[in-house]
This record gives C-alpha cells, structure tokens and sequence, in this order.
C-alpha cells in the first residue's frame, strides 16, 4: 500500500529520478558505439566550439569539475588519440588541450549519436506531452 504523507517519498519525484537515469544509460550506450562517453564528448564539443587549444582549467570551469578530473579524462583523451597537450604560446607554465583529426571525427560521430537517440525520444512522446514535460522540468530547476 503506498502511503503519502509529510514525510513520506515522493514517487514522482522517484520516478523522474529512474527515467533520467534510463536516459542518461541510453546516451551512455549510444556513445559507447562511437567509442566516447558523455564526459569525454562534452570535451571534445568545447574544444570544436573553441576552434583553437584551451587550457585543462578553462575544460574543467565549463565542464564544472575540478582541475584533477579533467586532467584524468585529457590524459585518457589524449591516450586514445582523440587530443594532444600543447604549450600554451601565452604562459610557459601551461598547458593547452587540442584536437586531433581522429577526436573531430569522433566528435562528429558521437553527435551524430545523440541526435538519432534525440530523434528516437522525440517519437516516443505526443507534442503536447513534450510540451508539458518541458513546462514541468523548466519549473524544477
């Protein structure tokens, strides 16, 4: 029997909870066929966006993490080839992430990802249901 009262959990709020984390698993999944994950896709978008090298800390501030995660994922980034560190022309002590070939083409294909399973959401909800979801979530943040 699913009692509600002060105090009790909010099952819709539960049920938001379990229907972000089975998306955020369907992005995972999608980008894993592109051989990326959304961290390392959020990277690689800023450093296309940028059009030029940025530094560890400018990934870090936008990818809102601190300055040793971002450094764990470049190293990873820059293992797979998909980056490379360069001195940075405007501080010697720097250091800037820039992109390869291979991490432009993986980029583009990860995007290309997460548009399809864009398109695929987009069918599995009536306009009007998107339409009010995207009210609903507008009000909780």
């Amino acid at each position: 029997m699913n009692k509600s009262g002060p105090g009790s959990p909010d099952p819709l709020m539960f049920a938001l909870l379990a229907a972000a984390h089975a998306l955020e698993v369907e992005v995972e999944n999608a980008l894993a066929t592109a051989g990326l994950s959304l961290a390392k896709l959020g990277v690689l978008t800023l450093l296309v966006e940028a059009g030029e090298p940025v530094s560890l800390s400018d990934l870090a501030a936008h990818q809102r993490c601190v300055r040793s995660n971002m450094t764990q994922l470049v190293d990873r980034l820059e293992a797979e080839g998909l980056v490379r560190r360069v001195d940075d022309p405007r501080d010697r002590r720097g250091v800037l992430a820039a992109l390869t070939p291979l991490g432009v083409d993986r980029q583009a294909e990860g995007k290309r990802q997460v548009e399809q399973l864009q398109s695929r959401f987009a069918t599995r909800l009536p306009q009007s249901d998107r339409a009010a979801l995207k009210r609903a979530l507008a009000a909780l943040r």
